[in-house]
């Protein structure tokens, strides 16, 4: 049985991130109603809706955000109710934004990831979440060192790409069940790469982006993203990492360890830059299809067994935040 390790991210002192080597501008905290908010953002000619969780507790500092991309034929109420995570924000007293996709965009509400128009800074669905994430911060004193983005499947993918163009507003990624940067620029591709796997650009839509930690989940049973799909996710995060690389300094060691949780069996491979930075980390949970590990039945797309994806997630967010 793999003994997991909680760590506390939320509770980063203040005096720890003025002895940070990088100065961060933190935004005053600032008195918001709490509970399960709704809203809209209107940028770039678009709009986008979104809830956003406020937990009625917060501490003296500045919250932490993660950003929840939910996954096709979902919106934030179950997404939300599929991961817990408004539940754990409440208890550690960090915030949970939940973009939601239009219809008029997808028919289906998926993130439209597979789009050229969408892979990029500064343009398309990356530009609206990442506005929105902004406002979020702005709004509510968020912490700005503390702000991760995870989704699942449609959303896991837009997640990578949102957080691979904007490293200046994530510091962490979670991929659920999610397709590669780049992997497909049609819909055609999409079906393909999800199916298949599918080519793993290094440096999707040009030079390497700057690398940010991303933890990998996926079913070993996947039947919609065949899992081949994740390791992608772990290699195109590797390659990022190690373009940035002097020469010397190119090489990234694999820890893999198996073990079992919630009756599930799973693969977890932690791969580390020679400086002790962790790249990537991938939990393969076997036995699992296309659902959220560890989530709550009542919601779509969730599987009650196995390792919990949305603490382990927070855990791996945590740890990033602290360096």
């Amino acid at each position: 049985m793999y003994s997991r390790i909680m760590v506390d991210w939320f509770s980063w002192t203040s005096e720890a991130a003025r002895s940070a080597s990088v100065p961060f501008h933190v935004l005053p905290a600032v008195r918001q109603p709490h509970g399960f908010l709704a809203g809209s953002l209107q940028a770039n000619g678009q709009v986008i809706r979104y809830r956003l969780y406020v937990p009625a507790t917060r501490g003296s500092e500045p919250p932490a955000l993660v950003v929840m991309l939910h996954g096709c034929g979902q919106d934030a109420a179950d997404f939300a109710l599929a991961t817990g995570m408004n539940e754990l924000a409440e208890q550690a007293g960090f915030l949970v934004l939940y973009p939601e996709q239009s219809p008029y965009a997808n028919w289906n509400s998926c993130w439209n990831w597979f789009e050229a128009a969408n892979q990029a800074r500064d343009q398309g669905e990356p530009a609206l979440v990442a506005a929105l994430t902004l406002k979020i911060i702005g709004d509510h004193g968020v912490d700005q060192r503390r702000v991760s983005i995870a989704g699942l499947s449609a959303g896991a993918a837009m997640a990578l790409i949102v957080g691979r163009n904007y490293p200046d507003i994530f510091s962490a990624i979670g991929c659920h069940s999610g397709m590669p940067h780049g992997s497909a620029t049609s819909g055609i591709g999409a079906m393909t790469t999800m199916r298949f796997g599918g080519a793993v650009p290094a440096c999707a839509g040009g030079p390497c982006l700057t690398s940010v930690p991303v933890i990998v989940f996926h079913g070993g049973d996947d039947a919609i993203v065949h899992q081949s799909n994740g390791d992608g996710v772990v290699r195109q995060s590797i390659q990022s990492y190690l373009s940035a690389r002097p020469a010397g300094c190119r090489s990234v060691m694999n820890v893999q360890v198996t073990g079992q949780e919630g009756g599930r069996d799973f693969t977890r491979s932690v791969h580390t830059g020679k400086s002790g930075t962790v790249v990537a980390e991938h939990w393969l949970v076997h036995g699992t299809g296309h659902a959220w590990s560890g989530g709550d039945l009542r919601a779509a797309n969730t599987d009650a067994n196995g390792p919990d994806a949305s603490r382990e997630m927070l855990r791996f967010f945590g740890e990033r935040h602290a360096r």
